[in-house]
């Protein structure tokens, strides 16, 4: 890091901290952040911010170090209580230093540090390491919508204007560096960001207004997220600049798509926000039409990361890491700039009886849909479990399959697809389908909203579809063997759908399909 931010000399603080002695003869390990210093020993982690005074971050006194050490408590506990143990004070004996407990009376001290568990892996270690699954985003879309939901509403006057703010800022940020930006994806992306918040700044001070801007996490990527006791846990949280988590609930959310498309994780950041958006229909708490302002929203998250690369490059300690870091703050220019480019939302509609393959094809097909990060996946199985106040592998009874539930849950489908599409977002709706006026009304969606309309109707007999039902584990789906044996009898009516074989390898009916859309 460069040293013109340092403004106090912390070098007999870190010589405590990295004294094995300190530690009861365990040999810290030493993690570097721009903000603070962090010390790894046996079965405690240390971290003490740094004495730095950046524009955005004011550490320069020990009172304020606290202040913040008090606060990265507080905003942290809300989600990794468990992590967070407490604040250790470090004190001056007549020259000697001492490390004291978590929560020890002293009289003075002359630095603080936060006390924490040790972790496991991030999901950037495990992203690195080609681990990240699907069942680790899934639990980490669950748990950032739960918190969400929790998270204290906020409202700041002018939220549009803030988001203006932040978007001049770092248009400027990236003029700085005219000599690592290409000056004229500068242009394009201050344009296309300007028409963009044009266009959005109603919808922004309505959610503000509805309560949708919250007391957030504020740098939610996949380095920020940990796996503790088996669970992923979001940590990290800001806490130095309070306006930087105070923020849209989607905002917050697409730091972690963004990073996730960055990694070339485009499925998974699909799935991320599928996961999230169904847990908020379970928690009648909606978000279909915030869709809308999903792009801005990834491509300031992308321009951020673009122009905080630019600004590290020529501080790098070595040639090839500026040449990296360089390329880096390219890389995130065009990412930002492909969330701005116009996208014509549509959908598509996967019909077919149970075990047919529809869920397998959807979850597939959605991410290649744009706009990025792929199609909301819309699945008559988990809106159905959602009105019932159920998670989505709970199982209903039987009798719950009546036809006013069966037509409430159709109903609220195309509800949620016509709000994700009048956001301008593409929706893929998974259903049976199997009455004719239940096909006839996904198409109507399509043309009152004036957007392109594909119907697929899958394929398989009896034995295929009912030995996919009887496979299945933790699914959303009810159905097994008998109910797919049952369909069989169903009056389908004429299926005027593009029909696909789905009775061989998911990867052909993927083809076919793409080739539809």
């Amino acid at each position: 890091m460069s040293e013109e931010f340092v403004v106090q000399d912390q070098s007999a603080i870190v010589s405590l901290l990295a004294d094995p002695a300190t530690h009861g003869g365990v040999e810290p390990k030493r993690i570097d952040t721009h903000g603070a210093m962090v010390f790894i020993a046996g079965d405690r982690v240390y971290k003490v911010k740094r004495a730095v005074l950046f524009p955005f971050m004011d550490f320069s006194t020990p009172e304020k170090r606290h202040e913040a050490l008090i606060e990265e408590l507080r905003v942290n506990r809300r989600t990794a209580p468990s992590l967070y143990l407490g604040i250790a004070a470090i004190t001056d004996d007549a020259g000697s230093l001492r490390l004291g407990e978590i929560g020890e009376e002293v009289a003075q001290a002359v630095e603080y540090a936060l006390v924490m568990r040790p972790f496991g892996a991030t999901l950037d270690d495990r992203a690195e390491a080609g681990e990240l699954s699907a069942a680790d985003i899934a639990a980490v879309a669950e748990k950032i919508a739960a918190f969400h939901l929790e998270a204290e509403p906020v409202y700041r006057v002018d939220p549009a204007g803030r988001v203006a703010d932040a978007i001049a800022g770092v248009i400027g940020e990236m003029r700085l560096n005219a000599d690592l930006l290409d000056a004229d994806k500068v242009d394009a992306f201050e344009a296309a960001m300007q028409n963009r918040h044009a266009a959005a700044s109603g919808t922004i001070r309505n959610r503000a207004r509805l309560g949708l801007e919250r007391h957030c996490h504020g740098d939610l990527h996949l380095r920020n997220i940990c796996v503790l006791d088996g669970e992923p846990t979001l940590f990290d949280a800001i806490e130095f600049n309070p306006d930087f988590a105070r923020i849209d609930v989607l905002y917050d959310l697409a730091f972690l798509l963004m990073d996730l498309e960055a990694r070339g994780e485009g499925g998974l950041a699909n799935l991320t926000l599928n996961t999230y958006l169904d847990r908020r229909i379970a928690a009648d708490w909606p978000d279909e039409a915030g869709l809308r302002l999903l792009p801005l929203f990834l491509a300031l998250r992308a321009g951020i990361r673009a122009e905080v690369s630019a600004h590290m490059a020529p501080v790098q300690s070595s040639a090839a890491a500026s040449e990296r870091m360089q390329a880096e703050a390219a890389k995130r220019l065009d990412q930002a700039l492909g969330y701005l480019a116009p996208a014509q939302p549509r959908l598509i509609a996967i019909g077919g009886l149970s075990g047919s393959g529809k869920s397998t094809l959807a979850g597939t097909l959605a991410p290649h849909i744009a706009p990025a990060p792929g199609a909301r996946w819309l699945r008559s199985d988990v809106m159905r479990k959602a009105l019932a106040g159920l998670e989505p592998s709970q199982r209903l009874p039987s009798d719950a399959y009546t036809p006013e539930t069966s037509a409430q849950t159709y109903s609220s489908l195309l509800a949620s697809a016509a709000a994700a599409l009048a956001a301008g977002h593409s929706v893929v709706l998974d259903a049976v389908f199997a009455k004719p006026n239940e096909r006839t009304a996904a198409q109507a969606i399509a043309a009152q909203l004036g957007v392109p309309f594909t119907g697929i109707w899958l394929d398989a007999p009896v034995p295929t579809r009912a030995e996919r039902v009887g496979s299945r584990r933790n699914d959303a789906s009810d159905a097994g063997p008998a109910v797919a044996a049952a369909q069989a009898e169903y009056d389908l009516g004429p299926i005027a759908w593009h029909r696909i074989d789905a009775s061989g390898g998911k990867t052909a009916v993927l083809e076919q399909a793409r080739r539809l859309c």
